[in-house]
């Protein structure tokens, strides 16, 4: 029968790995997190005169170097000076040179968001009127390519490498104390410790390139490399790398000293493992109680427990610290949330594989034994509620609207993973009949072996009876034949050959360990055909690896949706564009020598949109200002208030209030609004759309 089922299950492994790379594959291209949610000169927009800076806008922070916003011309030549600053929040700027001739111009970006993911794209703008360009805007970022795709692969095999690090030290922990004596589970859990580290050692090396030029021959680049070790996510690496030395740490005393004080098949003598014979001491016995007993397992059971829970939460912990978790709404509660998330996966998934393990590879002498299934199923239904509690919060912080699961790529992914942990699932369940089944029948076994046990004792009840009906003096005729053997040797001098006798013993010796080891070897292969035989077992075989198949393609897909941008930044992008395009249309919106956009929010109802300021001519001196108002779907709203105020702190002039008056639906202006002197003005715009609820948002802008 397992040779029927071999094939199978390597076409089957092969299949998920396949649908787990073609997953990968895919994931690249959409890994940006931070979206572009406003710029000045917006997007399209037509300027009477060349502006000093360009300013960016992004829905969280970002890292920006020198050569991280570019602009230029229509002969594709730079005319921005580098070194982009950060003038307020999330907004960011690069100066332009002087004098800059009408025509199209190009602004190329390519960040690092705060969440860890590069982010590129570009955009265009026109001086006097539109003009050709020989620039392309469509520039592929430096994720798209090998070392994008090598990248996320590397998150992967990490994920997979700490879910089976953690997982499969759980297991055995709290499921299957024999387990750290099998040498399958050994080599599983020292293969998630390898994975891990190899994957993290790569991530550091390829970050470099990842976030920058894209390119292969940047990997190994030492200068890079430095300023990879100074950024959070540098540090979150090297970080999970420290704790890893703990966790080898870990791993030498679970499979070492706590090995030891586990009897063999302490676990399985209710799965049909072999009972040692009276006077026989099990494997691990005399080093137990040589250690000091129980007292000593249960201590060093509790702080292997406690250190393992530290080592797996600051692993988890190096994830949640600089990824989505860090970055938006409530960090505080997202970061502990995110880590109590990934520890559920590792104890759900790594014990997963651990199990599977176990039946295919775990041997006779030590079977898992189905209390052990039954405390894994405990764990993992405790995992999988966790995941659910956590996940609704996760899904609500990513998503923000029910809309977002349709409508954005982040929602459709959530809704895919949710299908396949509802699968897993409903195979756990089939896990867990077959668990039922399986114990049922050792019951049925062990009543039938108090049948025979009967017959015997009655077979050496009547053969003592027979002994005891021979005369007083007599032995019985086996005996009286060895006797006379043994005589009639001595007669013959049979003595005197003790020396060949000898010569012969080594010879006799060797072919007598050959020959038990060849009947151990014939027992053991006989006791696994009929425990791989038993159909409760092999369904419970079947459906556990089922289940791990389904878990290889959940990981990938969770790998795919942490390097997604979120639903609800990517609808928030998508509204700011909407409104950036209706703004530069008709109206006379977009036509001020400087155009401000800036989104609010001011947390009540009806209090999401955005508001526009147009100044013309933006010089030293008298200047008309128009303000706009629209919501989220770019139609002009009126709002209870609005208000401006202006500071030049450089010169520590301001803030110099601004009223306008309301002019019709969505639109206030003002005139004669006086600038004082040439300089970098921040322009603070608060919005009122109720009694309470209000917002303050601010740009800064080059005037005169």
């Amino acid at each position: 029968m397992t040779q029927t089922i071999a094939p199978r299950v390597r076409t089957l492994v092969l299949l998920i790995l396949a649908v787990a790379g073609v997953l990968l594959a895919g994931a690249a291209p959409a890994s940006a997190h931070a979206a572009l949610t406003g710029s000045d000169p917006a997007q399209g927009a037509v300027v009477d005169t060349a502006p000093a800076q360009i300013s960016l806008t992004f829905s969280e922070p970002i890292a920006v170097g020198d050569d991280s916003v570019r602009v230029l011309d229509p002969k594709g030549e730079r005319v921005d000076k580098g070194d982009p600053a950060n003038l307020s929040g999330t907004t960011y700027s690069v100066r332009l040179l002087s004098g800059l001739p009408d025509g199209t111009y190009t602004v190329a970006y390519q960040v690092v968001s705060a969440d860890s993911h590069p982010v590129a794209g570009a955009y265009t703008f026109s001086i006097g009127a539109p003009s050709e360009t020989t620039v392309s805007v469509s520039a592929q970022g430096s994720d798209d390519g090998l070392v994008g795709w090598l990248y996320g692969f590397g998150r992967y095999v990490s994920y997979a490498g700490f879910a089976v690090l953690a997982g499969g030290a759980a297991f055995v922990l709290a499921c299957w104390a024999p387990g750290a004596r099998v040498r399958a589970v050994q080599r599983l859990v020292v293969s998630g410790w390898l994975a891990l580290t190899a994957a993290t050692l790569g991530l550091l090396l390829l970050r470099g390139s990842y976030t920058t030029s894209g390119k292969v021959g940047d990997i190994f680049d030492l200068e890079l490399l430095g300023d990879v070790l100074q950024t959070k996510t540098g540090a979150a690496l090297v970080s999970r790398l420290l704790l890893l030395a703990a966790a080898a740490l870990f791993i030498a005393v679970l499979f070492g000293a706590y090995a030891r004080t586990v009897p063999a098949g302490a676990d399985g003598d209710a799965d049909g493992a072999r009972k040692p014979a009276e006077g026989e001491k099990r494997e691990g016995e005399g080093a137990a109680e040589g250690d000091g007993g129980e007292p000593d397992k249960r201590d060093l059971t509790f702080g292997l427990a406690l250190g393992g829970t530290v080592v797996a939460a600051g692993l988890a912990a190096s994830w949640a610290m600089s990824e989505h978790a860090s970055q938006g709404l409530q960090p505080g509660v997202a970061m502990p949330v995110d880590v109590v998330h990934l520890l559920a996966v590792a104890a759900w998934l790594g014990g997963l594989t651990t199990l599977l393990v176990a039946l295919y590879r775990g041997p006779v002498e030590t079977p898992v034994g189905r209390d052990a299934v039954r405390r894994f199923s405990r764990l993992a239904f405790g995992s999988v509620v966790t995941l659910a509690v956590t996940g609704v919060y996760q899904s609500w912080r990513q998503l923000g609207s029910w809309s977002a699961f349709t409508d954005t790529r982040y929602g459709q992914l959530l809704l895919v993973k949710i299908a396949l942990v509802a699968v897993m699932v409903a195979v756990a369940y089939l896990s867990r009949r077959w668990t039922q089944r399986l114990a049922e029948a050792r019951i049925s076994a062990a009543e039938e072996e108090k049948r025979p046990s009967v017959s015997a004792q009655a077979e050496e009840a009547e053969a003592s009876k027979e002994e005891e009906k021979q005369p007083a003096g007599t032995a019985p005729a086996e005996a009286s034949d060895a006797s006379e053997a043994s005589e009639a040797s001595e007669a013959f001098g049979v003595s005197g050959a003790s020396g060949s006798t000898k010569a012969g013993t080594g010879h006799d010796a060797v072919r007598a360990e050959q020959l038990a080891r060849q009947r151990a070897a014939t027992e053991a292969a006989q006791q696994k055909r009929l425990r791989d035989a038993d159909p409760n077992r092999f369904g419970l075989r079947r459906s556990v690896l089922a289940e791990a198949g389904v878990a290889v393609v959940l990981l990938a897909v969770t790998t795919v949706l942490t390097q997604t941008e979120p639903g609800r930044t990517e609808q928030d992008a998508k509204a700011a564009a909407a409104t950036s395009s209706s703004a530069a249309e008709g109206t006379g919106q977009g036509s001020g020598a400087v155009s401000l956009t800036m989104p609010f929010d001011t947390g009540g109802r009806n209090g999401k949109g955005v508001v526009s300021i147009d100044l013309d001519p933006a010089r030293v001196g008298d200047n008309s200002l128009h303000v706009y108002v629209e919501g989220p779907d770019g139609t002009p709203v009126d709002v209870p208030e609005v208000k401006l105020a202006l500071t030049l702190s450089a010169q520590d002039i301001g803030p110099l209030p601004v009223a306008p008056d309301h002019v019709t639906t969505g639109h206030w202006s003002a005139s004669a609004v006086q600038i004082p002197m040439a300089g970098d003005w921040k322009v603070e715009v608060t919005v009122r759309t109720s009694d309470i609820d209000q917002v303050t948002v601010s740009k800064n802008a080059q005037i005169g």
